[in-house]
Order: C-alpha cells, then sequence, then structure tokens
C-alpha cells in the first residue's frame, strides 16, 4: 500500500512538512498561519490550538502541578532542578492533550506548543512580568532557560512539548506603553544582555519556536524586525516564529509602520513571522489579493508550521508518549518535587538567630497580614490550578502544636478589608493578635492582581508594574503597627520582585510566588526541618526614584554587573542555618576548582557561585557570574567542586555587539554569594580570589 509522504515516518520532518503544505490550498495555507488553526479533513489533520502555556507548570488548562513562579525556580540557581521541572511539566502536558484529544477537545492551552520560557532580562524592578523570567543576569537565564526548555522538548524521537523563547527582544516594560513603545538598546547592551539568552536557546536547547515581543526595537517591530530575524538566522534557528498576541495589529494601530490590517500582516509574513497570536493573519488573503505577498510565502511558513508539528508526533501512527495519561497529573512525585523546589527558592535576607523558630519556647504563633491565607499568592501569573493548596497559615498550623492565631491585618492594597467599615478595620485585631503572640509570622507582599502583565491583571496601579519597591499603604501601617508592640517579628514577602518591608525586622523571607505546598515549605525552613538556600537572581534596590528612568534601556546603572550603589540586597545574597565557606581556587583548562566546606553545626544545601573581574575597555564595570553549582553538605563536611566557565566570560562585547577576546587579566571569585562589599557586610564572609591571565 503506498504510504503518503507526509505520513512516512522514514522520511525527514521537512520532507514530510513539504509534501503536506503542498496538498493545501492558498486559502488552506493562510488559514494553518492563525494560532487557531482549523482542521483539513482530507487529509486528516486535525483542528489544533497553537497557545498553549508552561512557565512554572502547565497553566490554563485545568488541574496540573503547580511550581513555584519562575522568578522562584530562578532563585534556587539549579539547572538540573529546573530541567527536571521542565520535564514534569511536559509530561503532564502530554497526558492532558492525549486524554483532550480523545475526547475531541482541541480548545486554546490545551496543546504541545508550550509559550515557555519567558528569558527576558529583568532589567527594572519596577516590572510586572519579571515575575515570569529568571531574572536580570544573562547568564544564569541562559542557563536555567536552556535548562527548562530542554526538559519541556524532551531527548525523544518526537518533542514531548515544544518550547518557546519569548519575548525577541528587547521587552521589560513599561507595561502600560509596551503596544507603541520603541526600546532602543546600543548594540554592546543588545549582544550582551538583551539576546544573549535567546542565543543560548536556539544554538545549545534547539528551541523549536521564538515568539516576538509587543514593542518596536530601535525602530523596527519587533514582530517584523530585519535586525532580530537576521540573529535567528545567524544562529541557525530551525523552528517557528510567532507573535505575541495581537501585536501584529499593533503595527498599523499603534506603532504607524503600517497602515491596514492587510499591509501589517504582509510585513509580517515577509518578515518571517510564521503563526500569528492574534487575529490580523486573517486578513492575509486580502493581502494575497493585492499582491502585497504571494504563494511562496505562504508556503514557507506553512511548511514551518508543519514540521513542528510533524516534530510532536501528530501524523505518526504511534509516539512513545502515547501512554501517558491522566493519572500521572498532579500525582504525588510531582508535588513532592514542586515542595523541594519551593523549598529551595525561598531566600532567608535577615536573621538575628530567631531561625529556626523553637516551637517550645513559641507556643503561641499570630500569622498576621494578607498574604497569610492567600491561594493567588502561591500562583503568581500564567499558573495551573492545583487539586491542593498549602498557604502560609495553614503551613504554619501543619507544623506546629501550639497555638496559632489568624488575622489578615489589613487588605492587600485597599485601605478597607470590609466594605461597608471604615478605614483600616482589622488593624486592631492584629494589635491584640501581636499582644497574644510570643513570636509573629507578617506575612505581607503582593499578588498578580497588582503585579503582572497588562490587560492580564485587574490592578488600579501601572497597568501591572510598580511604581515603588514599598508594600501598597495598607500593608506599610500593618507593618508600622506590628512592630510598634515590640513582639519578635518575622516577615515573609510573597512577591514576583523585589520589595523593601521598611522594618527593622527579626527575620525576614523572600517567598516569591511559592507554588501550590509553598506554606508547608515555609513551615518547614521556619521551624527547621530544612535549611533556607535560596539566592536572589535579581537585586534588591533601596529606593525606586533612584533608578534610572523605567523606559531607559541603556544598562548603565541597571543590575549588579553595572550598578552604582542604592541596593538594599545585592544579586547572588541568600542566608542558610549554617555556614559554608570556599577555599582553594584554581583556574586550569576552562574548569574552575573549589574547595566547598560546611563550617557550621547542620546539613544545608547552599549554592557556590563564580564570578569573574575583566580589566579591558569593554568589560562590564563591576563584575559578572559564570559558574554556579548547587551543593549539599553535611556539617563539617567539604567537598571539591568543578565548574567548566564558558568561553565567553573571558571576552567582551565591544561597541559594535561583537564578543571579541580583549585583555589577559581577569580576577575568578568563588564564594555562596558576589563578592561585592554589601554581600561582605551581609554574610561575615569573603569570597576567595584567584588572578589569572589568559
Amino acid at each position: 500500500m503506498l504510504v503518503e509522504k507526509y505520513l512516512d515516518e522514514a522520511l525527514s520532518a521537512l520532507e514530510r512538512a513539504e509534501d503536506i503544505t503542498d496538498r493545501l490550498s492558498t486559502e488552506e495555507k493562510a488559514e494553518q498561519l492563525k494560532y487557531d488553526a482549523p482542521a483539513v479533513e482530507r487529509l486528516g489533520i486535525d483542528a489544533y490550538n497553537w497557545w498553549s502555556e508552561g512557565l512554572h507548570g502547565v497553566a490554563r488548562a485545568g488541574t496540573a502541578t503547580m511550581f513555584p513562579q519562575t522568578i522562584g525556580m530562578a532563585a534556587m540557581f539549579d539547572d538540573e532542578a529546573v530541567h527536571r521541572a521542565g520535564e514534569i511539566t511536559s509530561i503532564e502536558a502530554r497526558a492532558k492533550y492525549n486524554e483532550y484529544s480523545a475526547h475531541d477537545d482541541r480548545d486554546i492551552y490545551k496543546g504541545l506548543t508550550l509559550w515557555s520560557p519567558n528569558v527576558n532580562i529583568f532589567r527594572d524592578p519596577r516590572w510586572g512580568r519579571g515575575q515570569e523570567t529568571y531574572g536580570e543576569d544573562p547568564y544564569l537565564t541562559s542557563c536555567l532557560g536552556v535548562a527548562y526548555a530542554k526538559g519541556l522538548q524532551g531527548d525523544g524521537k518526537v518533542l514531548r512539548t515544544a518550547a518557546c523563547a519569548k519575548h525577541f527582544a528587547v521587552h521589560s516594560g513599561p507595561e502600560a506603553t509596551r503596544h507603541e513603545f520603541d526600546a532602543k538598546a546600543n548594540m554592546k547592551d543588545m549582544t550582551e544582555t538583551y539576546i544573549a539568552a535567546f542565543e543560548a536557546l536556539v544554538k545549545d536547547a534547539k528551541v523549536e519556536s521564538v515568539m516576538g515581543a509587543y514593542n518596536r526595537v530601535n525602530g523596527e517591530p519587533a514582530c517584523a524586525s530585519d535586525f532580530l530575524m537576521n540573529k535567528l538566522e545567524e544562529w541557525g534557528f530551525d523552528g517557528h516564529f510567532v507573535s505575541d498576541c495581537w501585536a501584529i495589529r499593533d503595527f498599523h494601530t499603534n506603532h504607524g509602520v503600517t497602515k491596514t490590517a492587510p499591509e501589517s500582516a504582509a510585513l509580517a509574513l515577509k518578515k518571517g513571522c510564521d503563526l500569528n497570536c492574534g487575529n490580523t493573519y486573517l486578513h492575509l488573503l486580502a493581502a494575497f489579493n493585492e499582491g502585497l505577498i504571494n504563494e511562496e510565502d505562504l508556503r514557507r511558513s506553512c511548511i514551518k508550521l508543519m514540521r513542528t508539528r510533524v516534530r510532536l508526533g501528530m501524523f505518526d501512527k504511534s509516539t512513545e508518549y502515547d501512554g501517558l495519561d491522566y493519572d500521572i497529573v498532579a500525582c504525588d512525585e510531582h508535588k513532592e518535587f514542586s515542595l523541594r523546589c519551593s523549598e529551595r527558592s525561598m531566600v532567608l535576607l535577615k536573621n538575628n538567630g530567631i531561625l529556626p523558630l523553637d516551637g517550645s519556647k513559641y507556643k503561641t504563633i499570630g500569622v498576621i497580614g494578607p498574604n497569610a491565607d492567600s491561594v493567588p499568592a502561591l500562583e503568581g501569573n500564567y499558573n495551573g490550578k492545583a487539586d491542593e493548596y498549602i498557604t502560609f497559615l495553614s503551613g504554619i498550623r501543619e507544623a506546629h502544636d501550639g497555638r496559632v492565631l489568624y488575622t489578615e491585618g489589613s487588605h492587600l492594597y485597599k485601605d478597607r478589608c470590609m466594605g461597608l467599615a471604615l478605614p483600616d478595620d482589622r488593624l486592631s485585631e492584629a494589635e491584640i493578635i501581636t499582644e497574644h503572640s510570643d513570636v509573629v509570622v507578617l506575612c505581607v507582599g503582593l499578588d498578580a492582581t497588582i503585579e503582572g502583565e497588562e490587560g492580564d491583571t485587574g490592578n488600579e496601579f501601572s497597568s501591572g508594574d510598580k511604581n515603588d519597591l514599598r508594600l501598597p499603604e495598607s500593608q506599610r501601617k500593618l507593618v508600622k503597627t506590628v512592630m510598634a508592640k515590640g513582639k519578635p517579628v518575622i516577615i515573609v514577602t510573597a512577591a514576583g520582585s523585589a520589595i523593601n518591608v521598611e522594618a527593622d525586622c527579626d527575620a525576614l523571607i523572600q517567598a516569591w510566588y511559592p507554588g501550590q505546598l509553598g506554606g508547608r515549605a515555609l513551615a518547614n525552613i521556619l521551624f527547621g526541618k530544612v535549611s533556607p538556600s535560596g539566592k536572589l537572581p535579581v537585586t534588591f534596590y533601596e529606593d525606586a526614584s533612584k533608578l534610572p528612568d523605567f523606559s531607559d534601556y541603556s544598562m548603565k546603572n541597571r543590575t549588579y554587573r553595572y550598578s552604582e550603589g542604592n541596593i538594599l540586597f545585592p544579586f547572588g545574597y541568600g542566608l542558610t542555618y549554617s555556614e559554608t565557606e570556599c577555599s582553594e581556587l584554581s583556574f586550569e583548562n576552562g574548569v574552575a576548582t573549589v574547595k566547598v566546606t560546611n563550617t557550621g553545626s547542620r546539613f544545608t544545601e547552599d549554592v557556590v557561585q563564580i564570578y569573574i573581574k575583566g580589566y579591558s575597555e569593554n568589560a562590564v564595570p563591576n563584575h559578572s557570574l559564570c559558574g554556579f553549582k548547587r551543593v549539599a553538605l553535611d556539617a563539617g563536611e567539604s567537598r571539591i567542586v568543578q565548574i567548566t566557565l564558558p568561553e565567553r566570560a573571558f571576552m567582551a562585547v565591544n561597541e559594535k555587539g561583537e564578543w571579541i577576546k580583549e585583555g589577559s587579566e581577569f580576577t575568578l571569585y568563588a564564594g555562596t554569594s558576589q563578592p561585592d562589599e554589601l554581600s561582605k557586610k551581609l554574610t561575615g564572609k569573603e569570597c576567595t580570589t584567584l588572578k589569572i591571565n589568559i
């Protein structure tokens, strides 16, 4: 029996994609370039919705295991764990896809093309979507983004799911103006910071798709940019390009680079945008009839999309993933790993010795704050739904044998909790509970209703962005009220970004949005079941008013590599319940070797961080992360850790945006934090250093 070429599994994905595309009419080709592609029954092509999400677990498609929000995953400084989270996310996505397809449910968010990870650089702490990223450092972002993408795609005969590097490029706020904004970046910043992770995902992870951004980039719309498309070609990109949702509409409605929808569709298609999230590609046939595009333009993009579907096994008789069914979704093994990630993600920023808590000493614990019993404080954005949630309050109750008192204390941002009440209607209860408690765990911060994506939040502030780094006024009053009572206070902040709580508390924990079992993870840390080990993937600044203008994309005075001060807690900083020291640093054949010793009295995990400082004309002003490794050490245990440093650690980017070998003298630093003065002051430890000549 003759097998149609596109069904012949012995042929390449490209050959099969070309065959099926050439069987489509002009109209059918155009229809396949929309995110909600219709079925072509005569060829056995099922309808397929390309829009699915999976930043920290399968999102918006019902029940799934929920990991910490991406910024929390970054705080683990653990590429192996991030890879495993990607694996679990894709396993559950494939299992759900199998079951949904069997029930002929081919709706949005139920496919295999996961529009994750977000590898934009979190350059400014006011950006609401920074929570979706791996932080401010291009090297850390590259490593973790590659790990997650590889976890999503797997290493089987077909892709388990297709990953997507987004949003290409130079995209990190402001949200309110993203549809008309022109992000201007010089070539040095572009290469060194803004596109580095995208290059890594294309070259190292073989990411199947890249998503463009809403904004313009140096005058060109990101979804129709010669500069960006040429970079993808230069890197050997072998997947498809998708627009951000309704971004192509912005060409004529906001950016003013075209006048009509058919012109916008034609410009995007001819520049290399294969798939439209939005509805502008409904005008492709009009563009075709107007002579703005030709048959080959449609064919080229259709082939790329069909090639992805072939790579996902959609035209195969069977795949190795067909046996995955719903039983594996949110299974105990997956949720247990989510808990481990939550524990590793939380960052202990301050501790005067009160932690870990002695439950016999502090018999009555007051748990206060709008995030204390909040599920949204666990979820972040771009989230699924978990089959169980453990809030901070329920986690503490679960772990503590004594009395637990609770009040929300204040609304998250409004001046009262009950609509008919007077302002500050829960403050007196917060005072009462503080007076009746031996210790207070004060749970404050944000959630995705006031920090997130423009149009995706119900916030009343800055389209998802933050105006400053302070808590909302209602919470500032709450913190001041509780602190005034003189009781021991542990502040826990749930947020996807830097916060300054403006209080001299006994201990401070940044919990991020820690996932479905975040409350249990917090309790395990509070009561010493596990030692905290997260590190900040972003700089915590003191005052947003001292930062450069939000719309300025120059890296000057941004992130730890270019910072000129105004720092509250440094990138890479985070305490544990023990003491870890690095010594005996050496370097040979591209490998840094360091001895790591737990000089404390208990088991802990910690993160060895390698930084490099160059002294050439184009070197970054401070120093750069160039290696990291999470280690687990018993009390008194030493271990030799070897970390391969990337070749580019010893290179610099010039004003033309070229990586060049420049200078031969470098200093390597190895420690559990940065080599800056504030980290030394906060940790009481110095990095071990090594001068080298290359």
